[in-house]
């Protein structure tokens, strides 16, 4: 039995990755969901690979590295998110760079990947740097002030959560199988970066 979850772990993993990097239509503006802007900013962020991905690769390396690290970017990552969402409501425009979106793949995914023994200073770096790029790039054209910040509250709650259970799922494993599962996820993240980073620099 235990042999049979085993060889069905990478084909689950495969499942959740494919459906986390399927492609969603991406609007500049919060698509409305009629249960309010709080829910408006939950899905919008459940809906885009370009933010959950980095997240979730950030997740897992705080997992590999322990408790610490875990608390540390369950509070830092989605503190950060909301500052920089705040600060990107008053700016009028901007478009996100491919190749720094390419680049938080190929960094995250790469550390994962090689399990890398990253600082505690580090991971809260990383966590602060991710959540102010990310939350800025959300915050511009959310619209108007007191709605647009319901909005991220609903996005601060989606990272928590999602920080939250990978991170906590991760800390629990104990067998070296698993743990080399959660790193061949990182490559896959990795990869994913190389291949953003391709096709950036092919249309461009």
């Amino acid at each position: 039995m235990k042999n049979t979850s085993q060889s069905r772990l990478p084909l689950y993993t495969f499942v959740v990755f494919t459906f986390l990097m399927w492609a969603f239509p991406a609007d500049a503006h919060l698509n409305s969901t009629g249960m309010g802007p709080f829910y408006d900013g939950l899905i919008h962020f459940l809906m885009s690979p370009e933010d959950i991905v980095p997240v979730l690769a950030l997740s897992l390396l705080a997992g590999l590295r322990g408790a610490n690290y875990g608390r540390r970017a369950l509070f830092t990552l989605p503190v950060a998110w909301l500052v920089g969402g705040l600060g990107g409501l008053s700016a009028m425009n901007a478009k996100p760079h491919p190749f720094v979106a390419a680049a938080w793949f190929l960094l995250l995914g790469g550390l994962l990947a090689a399990d890398a023994k990253v600082s505690l200073r580090v991971t809260t770096a990383l966590a602060a740097l991710l959540g102010l790029y990310h939350g800025y790039l959300n915050g511009i054209g959310m619209g108007q002030f007191d709605t647009a910040a319901v909005a991220l509250l609903g996005l601060m709650f989606a990272v928590f959560v999602l920080i939250a259970l990978a991170a906590a799922f991760v800390i629990r494993l104990r067998a070296q199988w698993s743990r080399i599962a959660v790193r061949v996820a990182g490559s896959w993240i990795a990869a994913s970066g190389l291949l953003m980073l391709g096709w950036a620099i092919r249309t461009r």
